[in-house]
């Protein structure tokens, strides 16, 4: 590689986080604030990083000047200002700073429970409108009361800390922390239903994600405690919000803090601003002195290390493999991240260990493997953007589990072969692909179950009697919905036992017509998994 380097920095970022570039003498720091896609196209021209925050957009038309380019580094966790698909394609890596911000977002979220709880913001309203009145401002306190989180990563793991230095009892929501993990974090495990029903606070802290999406609505805010509060420091998007605006104007809910909403800039008319049981701040999660410059720190760190080491671990895109390599291996690797994928809707309670098995022709085929089974495994736990090839087996450590991987004897009816086996305290799963002609991916396994069936769209897996009739009473059901049909493998172990479909899909199924193939008497079990 060169042993220089230029670096475009094109938004505010702290000078005092760059120094681990700016003090290193093969890089020089070109600085363009507020450049639009045209003149950033022009600037990227001899560049061989660019670092931003969230004002500079880096189009696929910007990046056609990018030359030289090899990184793009975000100071902050999102990276959706930048087209990381186009950035891919040009064989340019996206870092990221995700722990940069973790702090400052554990410690907001403890600021707005207090706040919340000793009614801090009313209170100082009163005052300054030259009131002392004490009988209208009385708080809880925090100390004996049940903590729930819904997500315990990063920013979850450090609420918890400070929690219990209130004495405060922390349960979590999270099926993708293990249990020795949540041990060490003195935190117990539940279920989402035990969680809501025995928390006095629920602090949200998951990512966005298809799963997460809406995850507490009107049935999980009924299910609190009258006078619980609920906190969200996370996304806008996990909270119904119109749900809760229900609940708050009941008073049923002691109350709510929130710092991100569905929709952001908050409207100027949103019923939350009317309401005297709810904090509001605006987005304030990464915004501290030091959170700025811990991610500037971070960012400059790690393209530093990615230019002069090649190191790629905070890559949120897979490294660059192009011609004939990536012809060879990309279906194999595409097929261990569906598996992961399936295994992980699969599998009952907290997982604890991954193993990835492989039978093929490639030597160094396992540990890619393992890594792509990992994205697919993980990706719900702590969101697809966050996750890649190089970073995957990072944050399954982080969480917790155990991770092994195991090179398999030549199968004797596929060349290639995976395996994805997953294991928690309630049970395990074991789900199982090949490739055939080396092109044409197949799950072939799922359970104890012999399939066969294309790993493509949605999946949609049915555990159900064996009794005549129950294939015609599904698919007249998905008919109904005005759902097609790709494949339906129905297999079982013995006439007249219990059975499995694996059923692919064209669309999605909505909520209400899970529900109906439940009712059905012969389904036993229904699982949906979004395999693209």
């Amino acid at each position: 590689m060169s042993s220089h380097y230029r670096v475009l920095v094109t938004d505010g970022i702290n000078a005092d986080g760059l120094k681990p570039l700016s003090a290193d003498p093969r890089f020089d720091l070109i600085t363009r604030p507020a450049l639009d896609a045209a003149q950033l196209q022009r600037e990227l021209v001899g560049i061989d990083a660019l670092l931003v925050r969230s004002a500079t957009k880096v189009s696929r038309e910007a990046l056609a000047g990018a030359d030289k380019l090899k990184v793009i580094g975000r100071a902050g966790v999102g990276v959706d200002t930048i087209d990381v698909e186009a950035a891919t394609e040009r064989g340019i890596a996206v870092l990221n700073a995700p722990a940069g911000n973790t702090i400052s977002a554990a410690e907001l979220t403890m600021a707005l429970l207090l706040a919340l709880v000793r009614r801090v913001s009313g209170a100082d309203r009163s005052m300054k409108t030259g009131e002392w009145d004490r009988k209208n401002f009385s708080g809880i306190e925090l100390y004996g009361k049940t903590l729930g989180l819904i997500g315990a990563g990063r920013i979850g793991a450090e609420v918890a800390r400070r929690a219990r230095a209130f004495d405060m009892r922390v349960l979590a929501y999270d099926p993708f922390l293990a249990a020795e993990r949540a041990r060490s974090l003195e935190i117990n495990l539940g279920t989402l239903e035990e969680v809501l029903t025995a928390s006095d606070v629920i602090s949200l802290h998951a990512p966005l994600t298809e799963s997460t999406a809406g995850i507490i609505g009107a049935a999980q805010l009924a299910m609190l405690k009258k006078g619980a509060f609920v906190l969200n420091v996370a996304r806008g998007g996990l909270l119904d919000e119109q749900a809760l605006l229900n609940e708050l104007t009941s008073k049923r809910l002691g109350g709510a803090a929130l710092d991100v909403y569905e929709t952001e800039p908050l409207p100027k008319d949103h019923p939350f601003r009317s309401l005297g049981n709810v904090v509001l701040t605006p987005h304030l999660g990464a915004s501290t002195a030091e959170a700025q410059q811990n991610v500037a720190v971070e960012i400059s760190e790690a393209v530093r290390a990615a230019l002069v080491d090649g190191d790629l671990t905070r890559a949120v895109n897979a490294p660059a493999i192009g011609g004939e390599e990536m012809r060879r291996i990309r279906p194999l690797l595409d097929l261990g991240q569906r598996l992961g994928t399936l295994a992980a809707a699969m599998l009952p309670g907290a997982m604890e260990e991954v193993e990835v098995r492989y039978a093929g022709s490639s030597e160094s085929m396992l540990r890619p493997l393992t890594s792509t089974a990992l994205i697919g495994v993980l990706s719900e736990a702590v969101g697809r953007d966050e996750i890649n090839l190089v970073n995957a087996m990072h944050l399954a450590e982080t969480r917790g589990l155990l991770v092994q991987r195991v090179r398999l004897p030549a199968h004797s009816d596929y060349a290639e072969y995976v395996e994805v086996r997953l294991r928690s305290a309630k049970g395990s799963i074991q789900v199982a692909g090949a490739l055939l002609a080396q092109r044409h991916p197949r799950v072939v396994r799922i359970g104890d179950y012999r399939v066969d069936i294309y790993p493509r769209h949605t999946l949609l897996v049915l555990r159900n009697r064996d009794v005549p009739g129950v294939i015609g009473r599904v698919g007249t059901a998905l008919g109904d919905a005005g759902i097609n049909i790709g494949e339906y493998h129905q297999a079982r172990r013995e006439a007249g036992g219990e059975a499995l479909a694996a059923i692919s899909l064209d669309g999605r199924l909505a909520p209400d017509v899970i529900e109906s193939l439940r009712k059905l008497p012969e389904i036993l079990e229904v699982r949906q998994v979004q395999l693209d």
